[in-house]
């Protein structure tokens, strides 16, 4: 049975006051905003289509880029048999050309999004390994004052926040605006970092030092494509732009 939560994965600095929360869930919510927000709302690059959803204006997201090399595979025309054979229990995989998201992708603008949802409360949580705290507030609140570029001590905020390491259930994530990196370990492999400290602080602190064998897989999804990540793998994700995504979770 697939589930879907809504999340908004970046929290400015001026609710750090309010435990530096991420939006984990929505709250209250009616069955379409369910539906609609059944993605995660988090800074996008300039582009033709960003649904609204501006780039960063601040210096840090120019300083998160893409890995050198995708490591995790891509395919586009993958059948059931080939998925449950090589991937549904072994290793993530990138999807491409799944469906053709063009309607939901207009429903998620930010124009829209405010438009229907503006008033509906949301709930933040911790941006940390194990989400500690929660608080609520208007979905317009957190879009028109918390969407900002994250300061790398911070947990939560605009381009260049994100999820440190944690596992659960296998699942989907898929972008609709915007880009997202993951870094993903097998069960037996436990990543080195601290559960308090942001995905890009791992990034910029322990990430260097780590010997090739050592390394996490990891690629960027683009607007688009969906990646599959099976049961208890080790996955940290870092925003690169605002972004819009929906997470499954398989259970």
């Amino acid at each position: 049975m697939a589930r879907g939560y809504a999340i908004v994965d970046k929290i400015p600095s001026v609710l750090r006051a309010r435990s530096g929360m991420l939006m984990a869930a929505a709250s209250r919510l009616g069955p379409l905003l369910v539906f609609v927000l059944w993605t995660m709302v988090t800074v996008v690059l300039p582009g033709s289509d960003e649904g609204g959803w501006q780039p960063s204006r601040l210096g840090t997201a120019a300083a998160v880029t893409e890995e050198e090399h995708c490591t995790v595979e891509r395919r586009a025309h993958l059948t059931y048999p080939e998925f449950m054979q090589h991937y549904a229990f072994l290793k993530p995989v990138i999807l491409q050309g799944l469906t053709d998201n063009s309607k939901f992708r207009a429903l998620c603008s930010r124009e829209n999004l405010l438009a229907s949802f503006g008033d509906n409360v949301v709930r933040l949580s911790t941006a940390n390994t194990y989400s500690y705290q929660k608080v609520d507030l208007p979905f317009q609140e957190y879009v028109e004052q918390l969407l900002h570029p994250q300061d790398p001590t911070s947990l939560g905020n605009g381009a260049g926040s994100g999820v440190p390491f944690h596992w659960h259930g296998p699942g989907f994530s898929e972008v609709i605006y915007g880009r997202k990196r993951w870094f993903l370990y097998p069960p037996e492999k436990t990543p080195e970092f601290h559960p308090n400290k942001t995905t890009l602080a791992w990034l910029q602190e322990i990430y260097p030092s780590l010997a090739p064998s050592a390394r996490p897989l990891e690629c960027t999804i683009q607007a688009g494509e969906a990646l599959y990540f099976p049961d208890r793998w080790w996955h940290a994700t870092l925003n690169l732009d605002t972004s819009v995504f929906i997470s499954t979770f398989l259970g």
